[in-house]
Order: structure tokens, then sequence, then C-alpha cells
């Protein structure tokens, strides 16, 4: 008989994301050894209410009795804030703002007879100046035909009585997409703030691994399709050299790390130590929580020295060389298409590689295995 487990919401919210990430059904089911209505019922609630609970298997008893316990917690809100009904406006805010840990804001609207946005505009200490430089600026290179670049946007905000410098206009026209007609496309490698984090350089450039996903390193590389520059990332586990996981997109962010994390084949919880540079597309919120749910140790470069993660480097340099240089990409969907052909039909199974006594990746993988046999 098969034991009862447990699984955490954050590992079930893994699961789903996985699987919205592209990561085949039958692959999950295998890699993790979970039943397939299990999945499939994780899937299904996260799609209809976001919540890995039980309430939409309630029957109409049972949320006839919730439905009572929320009047009831109605009548005690009404009893609790009923002596600010008669207050003025900004005393009704400050109620509802010191009670919405334990009310609906838009039950105590109700009670008090206040109006949502009257609320939620008293509510703001001040406006969002960053929000109004961006309509502005939206607007001023919509006016312009897509002409105007960042000085002379810059001229046009002074106009309206809004200061802002170039380098900060610069910042939101990228953001947004917005690349003037006249700009000549080149590469400019984006430099990011090196994040602080304390997490040591655990991997000390032991590149030689003796067990698969004892270590897999990252990085990103960037490529042009049409006119646009777009990002690659790829996982390379350093038993074999092999790319056991890779994306393509537009933005260098957490987003395509975890595309490229959802198509390893493997149980993710295998992986002992996941190492990359201070980029702070590895290093955020996203990503945190993926490597605390699999429970993988974390590994960063020190800061500024490429040579802590030179396997990744040095695959790149492969790709660039090999499959990028020469290449006119037309489409994202055909990088993705061109990429996932390279890595499977020619970097992992065909192309041999000096550190593996000239073998191929999968065929390392497979010698080594035959001896542990």
């Amino acid at each position: 008989m098969r034991k009862r487990r447990t699984f955490t919401t954050e590992f079930k919210a893994q699961m789903v994301k996985l699987y919205e990430s592209g990561k085949p059904r039958k692959d999950i089911i295998s890699e993790y050894d979970l039943t397939p209505s299990a999945l499939d019922k994780w899937i299904k609630q996260s799609q209809t209410s976001g919540s890995f609970k039980e309430k939409d298997n309630r029957s109409p008893e049972e949320n006839e009795l919730i439905q009572l316990r929320k009047e009831n917690k109605r009548l005690l809100m009404e009893n609790d804030i009923f002596k600010a009904s008669r207050a003025d406006t900004r005393t009704k805010v400050n109620v509802i703002k010191n009670n919405r840990h334990k009310y609906s804001i838009s039950a105590m609207c109700d009670v008090l007879q206040l109006s949502r946005s009257t609320y939620y505009y008293e509510a703001k200490e001040q406006v969002n100046k960053e929000d109004e430089l961006t309509a502005a600026i939206l607007e001023i290179f919509k006016k312009s035909r897509q002409n105007y670049g960042t000085r002379k946007i810059k001229y046009e905000l002074k106009k309206l009585g809004i200061i802002a410098s170039r380098r900060r206009i610069g910042t939101i026209m990228k953001e947004n997409g917005l690349v003037s007609s006249y700009t000549v496309a080149q590469f400019k490698p984006h430099v990011d703030t090196c994040n602080e984090s304390k997490v040591e350089n655990v991997l000390k450039r032991e590149f030689d691994q003796q067990k698969e996903l004892t270590v897999v390193v990252s990085d990103l590389t960037y490529v042009r399709v049409e006119k646009s520059w777009h990002y690659i990332c790829l996982f390379v586990d350093l038993y074999n050299r092999e790319i056991l996981g890779h994306s393509a997109g537009p933005n260098k962010d957490a987003q395509l790390v975890y595309q490229a994390l959802s198509t390893v084949k493997a149980d993710l919880r295998k992986i002992q130590l996941f190492h990359t540079d201070r980029g702070n597309e590895f290093k955020n919120k996203t990503m945190d929580e993926v490597l605390d749910i699999f429970n993988i140790k974390r590994s960063l470069s020190m800061k500024g020295c490429p040579y802590d993660n030179a396997v990744a480097e040095a695959t790149f340099k492969i790709i660039k060389t090999e499959f990028v240089k020469g290449k006119y990409f037309e489409s994202l969907e055909q990088l993705k298409m061109e990429l996932d052909d390279y890595v499977h039909h020619w970097f992992n199974h065909t192309k041999i590689h000096g550190t593996l006594g000239y073998l191929s990746p999968m065929e390392y993988k497979e010698k080594h295995l035959k001896k542990i046999v």
C-alpha cells in the first residue's frame, strides 16, 4: 500500500509553476513520484481559486455554515467600529486602516458609509510621482511618432514643468520598451548593481565533480532577434558539462531563469549546489523560494570575478561561436526552436568535450554509469 505523503503549499505551488512554465505533466509526475490525480488537483485548484485548500470541495451544508460565520463576523465588525460611523472622513479612513487586518476594506466602507474610491484616495499619503513621469514620457513618445530620444523628451517634460534626468528617462523608456527610430541597434551590456548578498562562494572553482547534479551552474548571454536583443539562460551540470535546462526570452530576469529551471528533466531536490554570478536575476525572491523549497544550497561568485563561474562562461563562448555567430533569428519562436535542437541534437549528444576525454556529455554519463553497475 502506498504510504500517504503530505506536501507543503509551497511545494504544490512550485509543481504548478513548473507545469505552467512548460514542463510536461508526465515528467513532473515521474520525477517527483506524484500521482496523476494529485498534480491534476493542484493545477485545477490553482487555476480556479488560487488556493490549495479544500474549500472547492465543500458540501452545501459546509458552505452555509461558513456563510453564517461570515455574517456573525460582520455583526462583530459593525459593533466594533460603529462608534466611528459619524466621524469625519479622515477618522473613518484611519479606522479602516487600523482594522484592515481583521475585516475586509469593502465591508468596513459599507458600514462607515464611505466609498472605496474615497478611502483609497485619502489613504494614499502622497501622489506617486514616478507613475506621473512614466505616463508623461509615454505620451510624449507617442506624439513624437516614436522618434524622440531622451534629450528631446527631457526638453518636452520641462515644458510641462517636470524635471527628470536623461538617465532616468532612459531607464523608463527601456522598462517600457520604447526605442527611438533614430537609435542604432547595438548591444550594451546591462550592468546591474551587484547584489550585496552575504552568500559565499561555496564552489571555490572546484569544477570537476564526480556525481551528477552535485553542482549545477548557470549564466545568461544575449542574442539578436530581428531588431531587438534577447537573452538565453542555461543550466549546466559540472559532472558531465550537460546542458540540463535552457530558455530564451526578451528580458534578463528571474522569469527567464525559472523557465530554464522548468526544463530540467530531473527531480530538483537532487541538486545539491547551485552556483551563479551575482546578477539580480539569480538572487531574488522568486529564486530564493525555489531553492528553499527544493532544499538546494546556493553559491555565488566573488564580486566582479568571472573566473569563479568559468564553466558557464566557457559554455557560453561555445554557444556564441557555434550557435549565435552568423545566424539571423526572425522571431523568439525560431530562436527557441533552434536552441532546443542545438542543445539536444548537438551539444549534449554529439559534440565531444576535451574535459570529458573527448566524449559527448551523454556518452560520458553512460560510460560512468556502466562502471558503477
